[in-house]
């Protein structure tokens, strides 16, 4: 597919457009994708391929994506800072797919796309026409990216499903929080998260083995599978003993020390993965003989008398400043750091160095972390507002000016 020249906009709506839309560069710049997606999965996987280059078109309904709306704290009128985290470097049309009219508007967009991504209802697709089947009659070469809560079939097949609630079903939430606790959730959306990353994985899959074939396929994800995918290694002590894991807070349930401990200026959390680092740990702490200690000497040993070395560890900590025990601790070889908050994380000059805080336009947002040497991606713009380039993408499918303004005047496109 030819790079798009759609960057250059009509005067009349453009937006600063040698700003806001810069050329695209990256590994992906051949390829299209029409993103129907809304919330968290969906929106990140476009974003990661968008972020490498893709052409990639996210289509909203005339009330936007959900997320727009999940604030405070709001980064324009039209959304908020949730939704910009998912969606920079897309070009955005408003389209109201509920009309034959935009229905019809689909098939051309996804005739000239390499990949559709979407998380509609299961039975959506195929009310407006477009079952699996006719999809891959209409549309061989596309790469068809379903997300669904449970999949479409089987005992819970078309059951709406959100982070948390796999949280808890998949069996995350049990392993996570204190001993003696309650299950918790874990803090960031992580069944979303994963899920979105893995439907990139598999995209990139489908357009090699189109290579080949000439034909896309469907990548079918839901959020149970990728929820249960990553009960490592909870799981494996499970198939092994058929016991189920217990939660055992920050401490690691087969390694020891692997925890959080409180310096004298906040919490300090040290990691000795096996029995050298575990030398080198009480050496640096100056206090060599517990690792000649037979209650220490193995990490099976550790495992034993975990909560005694737990004891014996916190009192040397206690009195280290953490950033003079970090660096301590990594000249011994000893994976150690504080435990940072969001605002510390992200103002860490490494962090930084890394280029993982970017800054485009107004725009700020986290950087690309899968860096390519020939072919970078990169950060181009950010969100676009709901419907900025229905024009620029309609006119570059082959519409006129009056006939977008004729399916403006029949509802299929929003105001």
């Amino acid at each position: 597919m030819p790079e798009s020249s759609s960057a250059i906009l009509p005067a009349e709506t453009r937006e600063s457009a040698s700003e806001t839309l810069r050329p695209r560069t990256g590994a992906l710049t051949d390829i299209r994708v029409v993103d129907l997606s809304r919330v968290l999965a969906g929106p990140l996987c476009a974003q990661v391929l968008a972020d490498h280059g893709a052409d990639v078109i996210k289509v909203e309904p005339p009330t936007g994506d959900d997320t727009r709306s999940w604030g405070p704290p709001f980064v324009k009128d039209d959304h908020s800072a949730y939704f910009d985290g998912l969606n920079r470097n897309k070009r955005n049309i408003s389209v109201d797919l509920r009309t034959e009219a935009g229905q019809q508007l689909l098939r051309t967009m996804l005739a000239e796309a390499d990949v559709v991504i979407e998380n509609f209802k299961a039975g959506t697709l195929a009310k407006w026409g477009l079952a699996d089947d006719v999809l891959a009659g209409q549309f061989p070469q596309l790469v068809h990216c379903r997300i669904t809560g449970y999949g479409v079939d089987g005992p819970l097949g078309g059951a709406p499903g959100y982070d948390a609630i796999l949280q808890a079903l998949s069996g995350l939430m049990s392993i996570n929080g204190e001993p003696h606790g309650d299950a918790m959730r874990i803090g960031i959306p992580l069944v979303d998260i994963i899920t979105g990353l893995n439907a990139v994985n598999g995209i990139l899959m489908a357009l090699h083995v189109r290579q080949k074939t000439g034909r896309g396929q469907l990548v079918d994800l839901a959020l149970l599978d990728n929820a249960v995918s990553i009960l490592h290694p909870h799981a494996g002590k499970w198939f092994a003993t058929g016991v189920a894991p217990e939660r055992t807070g920050v401490a690691h349930p087969t390694i020891c020390p692997y925890e959080t401990f409180t310096c004298a200026d906040g919490p300090f959390f040290i990691g000795a993965g096996n029995d050298r680092q575990f030398r080198a740990l009480v050496v640096a702490l100056d206090a060599s003989d517990l690792a000649d200690d037979p209650r220490f000497v193995t990490n099976s040993d550790r495992m034993a008398n975990a909560a005694q070395l737990r004891d014996i560890l916190g009192g040397l900590v206690k009195a280290w400043q953490r950033e003079t025990l970090a660096t301590q601790l990594r000249r011994a070889g000893v994976p150690s750091g504080s435990v940072n908050n969001v605002g510390e994380a992200l103002s860490l000059p490494q962090v930084r160095h890394r280029e993982m805080v970017v800054e485009c336009d107004g725009y700020r947002g986290l950087g690309v972390p899968v860096k390519l040497a020939e072919s970078p991606g990169a950060v181009r713009f950010g969100p676009r507002d709901r419907g900025a380039d229905t024009d620029s993408v309609l006119t570059e499918l082959g519409l006129l000016e009056d006939d977008i303004e004729q399916l403006r005047a029949i509802g299929a496109l929003p105001e």
